[in-house]
């Protein structure tokens, strides 16, 4: 039997009309035509969340932590120690600036947003890159820099991985050129653990070695091992958890991979023409970026990219010149342009951040500090609007004048856009509740 309580305590769905004022007024002919059939209806269609318009993300992770004045968030009225020697210029949003280091993003300035107002409290790298991957605060001290370290909570990446699952033979997460600091599974397993190619696209040599098994293997005696590992597995006990367990998942991953052609060809950046790859830049960043689309392309649910090289505490700004901002500038940009030529830029989110800024005034070795408390980040795609500024600091660049939006915030929004319900809750082994995000809430303005 159907029971419905109007004398209970309104709830307000997502269309912002109390239930219980609905079924008042459908009771009193004010709104017509709303019978019962219709109500259950409307409410099925109030519990349905709208469809993700992301199938993948590109997390471009500028580990060390980016100097977000002499980047995104210029103050060109401040004094030199705080606002640096860079300039600002305009981009082609009226209003939006950025330093003059970046003029290949300023031309695409309608093609992405940029978010000025994000603030935490953990300035520490190891520390504060967990705390990014996961939303969760870590139980260690930074400089313990086991990798992954996040050996309970689940990364972003393994979440995605958990709720979405793969499409098709490529991994459904990956990390590169190297694994990324809590990017790890935590208590989801192995099986979410990311495929990690610790190789730089960049060089020579490039290859993802796991997918070319050796010479003399051919695929009847790979098919033949196969079979065998799982007759042993039959026999395992327990083979579903513990260290076995893991071992066998990792095997059959890398079954998959070295028998799959599409893997194969997605992985092949050197199909690229050199057009393309000179676009993307032939730096580490620019390669990865140009692979991270190629793996997309080829059904990868979330790909990390650790870039590695902005803990500039001395003597920053010729690196950030010639070194590092000039290689990010051309990689976004590039990246984003590119997907979106290939239809491939509103089903792909793009995100561009670290694990903090940094110090609003120079040192006295001409560097920057740590700074959590204020730091920018960049978003294309996915379903997020482009062309727009989101937060503002003050005059130092030094904290939100705006409303903070925190890291568990970036998550419920990164999740929400994927279709994945950041409230959701998993258990672990000893059966602790352990929600998605913890908290948070989406940026409305983002969306």
């Amino acid at each position: 039997m159907l029971k419905i309580a109007v004398g209970e305590k309104s709830q307000r769905g997502c269309d912002r009309m109390v239930r219980r004022h609905a079924i008042r007024l459908g009771a009193g002919g004010l709104i017509g035509g709303l019978t019962l059939p219709r109500l259950l209806e409307l409410q099925a269609k109030a519990a349905t969340p709208r469809p993700a318009k992301a199938k993948s993300c590109i997390f471009l992770f500028l580990e060390g932590g980016p100097p977000h004045q002499d980047m995104w968030d210029p103050k060109p009225n401040a004094p030199e120690e705080i606002r640096g020697p860079f300039r600002p210029i305009r981009t082609n949003v009226p209003g939006t600036i950025v330093t003059d280091q970046l003029p290949l993003c300023a031309q695409i300035a309608d093609k992405y947003a940029i978010l000025r107002s994000h603030s935490h409290r953990d300035n520490g790298h190891s520390t504060g890159y967990h705390y990014v991957m996961t939303g969760y605060k870590p139980n260690f001290a930074d400089g313990d820099n086991p990798i992954p370290n996040n050996d309970f909570f689940p990364s972003i990446g393994s979440i995605v991985s958990k709720e979405l699952g793969p499409r098709g033979e490529i991994p459904p997460y990956i990390n590169l050129p190297h694994p990324m600091g809590g990017g790890g599974p935590g208590f989801y397993g192995a099986e979410h653990a990311p495929f990690v190619i610790e190789a730089d696209p960049s060089q020579p040599d490039f290859e993802v070695k796991d997918l070319v098994p050796p010479g003399r293997l051919t695929p009847e005696r790979l098919g033949l091992r196969r079979r065998l590992l799982a007759n042993v597995d039959r026999y395992q006990q327990g083979i579903e958890t513990g260290p076995a367990g893991a071992m066998s998942t990792y095997y059959e991953k890398a079954f998959r991979l070295i028998t799959s052609p599409e893997a194969k060809r997605a992985f092949d950046i050197r199909s690229e023409p050199d057009s393309v790859r000179d676009a993307y830049g032939r730096t580490q960043i620019g390669q990865c970026a140009l692979l991270a689309r190629r793996l997309v392309e080829a059904g990868c649910r979330f790909v990390g990219v650790d870039a590695p090289g902005w803990d500039v505490h001395f003597n920053c700004f010729p690196s950030l010149k010639t070194d590092l901002i000039p290689y990010a500038d051309r990689a976004f940009s590039t990246l984003v342009t590119d997907l979106e030529q290939r239809g491939l830029l509103d089903e792909t989110l793009v995100v561009m951040m670290g694990e903090m800024g940094r110090t609003p005034r120079v040192n006295a070795q001409a560097g920057r500090d740590h700074w959590s408390m204020a730091q920018t980040i960049l978003f294309a795609g996915g379903g997020t609007r482009p062309g727009i500024v989101i937060g503002a600091t003050d005059e130092q660049a030094a904290a939100p004048i705006t409303e903070p939006i925190g890291v568990s915030d970036l998550l419920a929004t990164l999740s929400t856009l994927m279709g994945i319900d950041p409230t959701r809750i998993h258990y672990s082994p000893l059966g602790r509740p352990v929600p998605i995000v913890d908290g948070g809430k989406v940026i409305q303005e983002l969306v």
